[in-house]
């Protein structure tokens, strides 16, 4: 099969497409023929090495965490899925590999792909979804007739938190660049202002503040009321070692108030975050569908920043 890997750190000319065999999948695993697969934002920074000194996981590497697809074949104990099923889900925590014609996940990662999507839309959700539903569910536990702040509304996760958050009866106020402003309106923000012109103490208070961008987060925290709650989704990444330990000493400290987490969604939150696309409360917000062959345009466009929702590979395409 065709995969994309890596075997050094560097810019996005270092990702190739390369013929590896064809994994099988154990117990209670599924191999499935991946339709489509996004790209993060999280991912450019690993390529590139800004975690090298923590991270020590050996080359080649793969790249790409949630995909969508159909079942393949399924391995010993697994009932719920058959040959042919429509489905999405994530690599395993904190593994890569999504970008690429087969992957093998434990049953656990999948959930049935919804309805109402084509697999190549479906594709940019689920990393996305998962992080937005449990930020401002589990984490927030955001009510009907809060204000929330959603900092990075445009981008993939922050695309997604604003149209949960007014599912969920909240007053949402988007900060996203000039150009991206119609879209998180469109999104359901009640409030769409310029990151670039609006300064903090512009924005009044919030019950719940989710950011996506990782900087100033003092200045933003200081924006919450009494009760309010802050969720760090993102690191600084001129500054990502000290920004990262920063991060969770000061959740550590304040847990009530400040809350950060990785993602790792148990199977229920991936098929909870199926239920919300064919209720209609949550929709993929795609910038661009690309070819495999343009896994590194897909990074290099990343790094330039600007990005509306999420870039997706269509692996099938060459």
């Amino acid at each position: 099969m065709r995969a994309v890997r890596y075997d050094r750190y560097g810019p996005p000319e270092v990702l190739r497409i390369v013929e590896v065999p064809t994994p099988r999948p154990g117990p209670g695993e599924v191999l499935v023929e991946v339709h489509a697969a996004c790209v993060c934002a999280a991912e450019t920074f690993l390529r590139a090495g800004g975690l090298r000194r923590v991270n020590r996981a050996s080359f080649p590497r793969g790249t790409g965490t949630g995909f969508a697809g159909r079942v393949a074949e399924v391995g010993d104990g697994v009932g719920g899925r058959r040959a042919g099923d429509a489905v999405w889900g994530l690599m395993p925590h904190m593994t890569f590999g999504a970008v690429a014609e087969y992957v093998v996940v434990p049953e656990r990662r999948l959930a049935v792909a919804p309805e109402n999507l084509d697999l190549t839309q479906a594709a940019a959700l689920p990393v996305s979804g998962t992080t937005a539903v449990t930020a401002l569910t589990d984490k927030a536990a955001l009510a009907p007739g809060e204000r929330l702040l959603v900092r990075g509304a445009a981008g993939g996760v922050g695309s997604v938190a604003v149209q949960l958050g007014k599912a969920l009866g909240a007053e949402v106020t988007a900060l996203a660049g000039a150009r991206n402003l119609d879209l998180v309106k469109e999104l359901g923000a009640d409030s769409a202002l310029d990151y670039r012109t609006t300064r903090p103490a512009d924005l009044g208070r919030f019950d719940v503040v989710v950011d996506v961008v990782g900087t100033d987060l003092s200045a933003y925290r200081a924006l919450l009321t009494p009760r309010g709650r802050m969720v760090a989704l993102a690191f600084d990444p001129d500054h990502a070692i000290g920004s990262l330990l920063g991060l969770f000493l000061r959740a550590a400290v304040s847990p009530r108030r400040l809350k950060c987490f990785s993602n790792n969604p148990a199977a229920e939150r991936i098929a909870e975050l199926t239920r919300l696309v064919e209720a209609g409360s949550i929709r993929p917000v795609v910038d661009t569908v690309l070819p495999l062959t343009g896994i590194a345009e897909a990074h290099r466009r990343l790094e330039a920043g600007g990005v509306r929702g999420k870039y997706v590979i269509d692996v099938r395409q060459s």
